[in-house]
């Protein structure tokens, strides 16, 4: 089956011009998740915001209750007792200068990364590796801390970081087509309540747009914004 053909079968059934409630929307995309690897449920958001500007910067961290189903590698800059403490907590990866040098080689060989406060004048100079690859670690997400061991739980746990993209989207997968649907359904409510949290005081009138529900090879569903909270997102 050519792809073209294997698209058109799966969006057949999905009315492009219709808003689906969210348990409708993952219905859909989990029958239509056929393909002969576990796909990941993509989750894409339309915001109301210019993040040229400082002050309709959208960013931040959402915990889906029952995780993304991927098994993720954290990398954290600690040294001493608080490298210790990484290590036991499960980290992947753990170093300081030696760290820096393999990420500045572009050996970087992990999913998420974590920085201790005093780690950070040398995980500052690798801003122009890890900034593109929405790797640096921040304060405001959790990944600057001292509590190295809550925040690799955290990571490994479901922690999902988002970040408005130039054109005002937000993008996360917040599940694999194997999960229930319900505990996608709990998932995806989870995300929006998060992005819904993160409005910036710069954002004016609406604030989510449109939410659209997919599978890594299937079509893009609608979702109703009142089925996720989200209809009143307005100034």
């Amino acid at each position: 089956m050519t792809l073209s053909k294997r698209s058109k079968k799966n969006s057949d059934g999905v009315d492009p011009t219709k808003s689906y409630t969210v348990e409708e929307a993952v219905k859909l995309v989990k029958a239509r998740a056929t393909a002969k690897f576990d796909e990941t449920i993509e989750l894409s958001i339309n915001l109301g915001v210019d993040p040229r500007h400082a002050d309709q910067m959208v960013r931040g961290v959402s915990s889906l209750p029952n995780g993304t189903g991927r098994k993720l590698r954290v990398a954290v800059f600690a040294k001493g007792p608080k490298a210790e403490e990484a290590k036991k907590a499960g980290a992947d990866i753990v170093g300081a200068e030696d760290l820096a040098e393999q990420v500045n080689k572009g050996e970087i060989n992990f999913d998420r990364c974590i920085a201790t406060p005093d780690m950070m004048g040398i995980v500052g100079r690798l801003g122009k590796v890890l900034g593109p690859r929405n790797l640096m670690p921040n304060p405001k997400v959790g990944t600057v801390t001292m509590d190295v061991t809550n925040a690799i739980k955290d990571a490994k746990g479901g922690a999902v970081e988002f970040r408005v993209e130039k054109a005002g989207i937000v993008q996360a997968g917040v599940g694999k087509a194997s999960f229930t649907e319900a505990a996608i359904v709990q998932n995806v409510k989870s995300f929006v309540d998060s992005v819904m949290k993160a409005r910036p005081q710069g954002a004016k009138g609406v604030y989510m747009k449109k939410i659209s529900l997919s599978s890594t090879m299937g079509p893009g569903v609608k979702v109703a914004l009142g089925s996720v909270g989200a209809a009143s997102a307005e100034a």
